[in-house]
């Protein structure tokens, strides 16, 4: 099990914050995640699909009148349920060796669970960020923004875009308002403090992408 958890990693959900005290008085701020059991739905080989990955499911859907028809033609091909979740992981890139040795690895059947981690792993972290809307400069682009006093008029705008005559345009990557968060972000180096197989749990130092509820992908 450990073996496939290495060169796949898992896919969890985000339950929240904590503090964990270690033996010598120190505490750490913590974040727990449910991380699966994931069954393994689909594997890809260098010589059929030209890379090679494995695809995990990840929470079961009990109604299926809730899966449309193709779907579950799909899941039913392969002999599995259908899941909420699917993530594709590159062995290759998770794993460090070749396609060959991790295809032998894996199977579609095979249940990725938290018992393939330790507590001491690094970890990196993968998820949809909070999404905070539309923004100004100052909270998306850390602009110092004008004196706030003296009637300067000038206290939060973004200042000067261009030029009239030369470049009569303005230039592409400014830092301008617009929409902030709901992107992919990935946090790499997290250390594994605890696992709790029983409970499918992982608990991770430090912060992970994303409100509580979000789906991560956890890979070491």
């Amino acid at each position: 099990m450990s073996e496939i958890n290495r060169k796949t990693g898992i896919i969890g959900k985000k339950l929240g914050m904590t503090q964990m005290f270690a033996e010598n008085g120190n505490v750490s701020v913590v974040t727990l995640i449910e991380a699966g059991p994931c069954a393994v739905i689909q594997v890809k080989t260098v010589e059929r699909d030209g890379y090679a990955a494995v695809k995990l499911g990840f929470q079961e859907i009990l109604k299926l009148k809730r899966v449309n028809k193709p779907t579950k033609g799909m899941y039913d091909k392969v002999g599995q349920k259908p899941h909420k979740m699917l993530r594709e992981f590159r062995l290759d890139a998770a794993g460090g060796g070749s396609a060959g040795e991790n295809d032998s690895a894996l199977k579609v059947g095979d249940v990725v669970t938290v018992a393939g981690f330790a507590a001491g792993d690094l970890v990196k972290v993968s998820g949809i960020s909070k999404g905070k809307g539309f923004q100004g400069v100052m909270k998306r682009h850390n602009f110092r923004g004008g004196p706030g006093s003296h009637g300067s008029m000038f206290n939060r705008a973004p200042g000067s875009i261009g030029a009239s005559s030369y470049p009569s345009r303005v230039w592409k990557n400014l830092g301008m308002p617009g929409h902030m968060g709901a992107v992919r972000v990935t946090v790499s180096n997290l250390e594994v403090i605890a696992v709790k197989p029983e409970q499918n749990l992982l608990i991770i130092k430090g912060a992970v992408p994303g409100p509580t509820g979000n789906i991560v992908e956890i890979t070491k």
